[in-house]
């Protein structure tokens, strides 16, 4: 009677393995899938990012602001952006707060026509887009940064009379999806 009560508990306990294992097998499987996905999903965004440089028809909407010495904050990205779409660029950076600025919704907006356009692509599938742009309020740099694999993108605004660098970091998107807020230009 011992011998087979102990056949039964060996089984039962083999069962309960099996289970387990096929229970680990399965999540791992799904969690697979959904990383292919999630990569499928992210070079299609990529590629429509890499179209939209590449027409020179874009908006790069920043979530995050990174000053000169690291300090860094969160904006919306609906009105804190780089554009350049029909031969203009457009930087607007705007802040929340009771101070509407002089564009009007919180900060600047400057515009001007950009010139010597690059693009490059590195060996790691990354994408460099620089442009320099002119106008009444700015004479700036700009280099953009693309990241291989998603729309994620990183903006540098580097002013030609001062040191006051600025990235933006947010998602690079065409000009005719993007839905950003554009104030009063200076």
């Amino acid at each position: 009677m011992l011998a087979v009560m102990a056949a039964a508990l060996s089984v039962q306990a083999q069962a309960q393995d099996r289970n387990a294992k096929e229970e680990r097998a399965a999540r791992k499987a799904e969690r697979e899938a959904q990383k292919a996905e999630e990569e499928r999903i992210g070079q299609a965004l990529f590629q429509e990012a890499r179209q939209a440089l590449e027409s020179q028809s874009f908006v790069l909407e920043a979530d995050r602001i990174i000053f000169k010495h690291g300090q860094s904050a969160h904006v919306t990205a609906d009105r804190n952006f780089v554009s350049l779409s029909d031969g203009e660029a457009t930087v607007q950076i705007a802040f929340d707060g009771p101070y509407s600025g002089p564009n009007g919704v919180g900060g600047i907006t400057v515009e001007g026509i950009p010139s010597n356009i690059k693009m490059e692509e590195d060996r790691r599938g990354n994408i460099s887009f620089t442009m320099n742009v002119n106008g009444a309020a700015v004479s700036a740099q700009i280099a953009i940064r693309l990241f291989e694999g998603t729309n994620e993108a990183s903006v540098t605004v580097i002013p030609t009379f001062s040191g006051n660098n600025m990235t933006l970091n947010g998602k690079l998107l065409p000009a005719e999806k993007s839905k950003v807020f554009k104030g009063r230009s200076l």
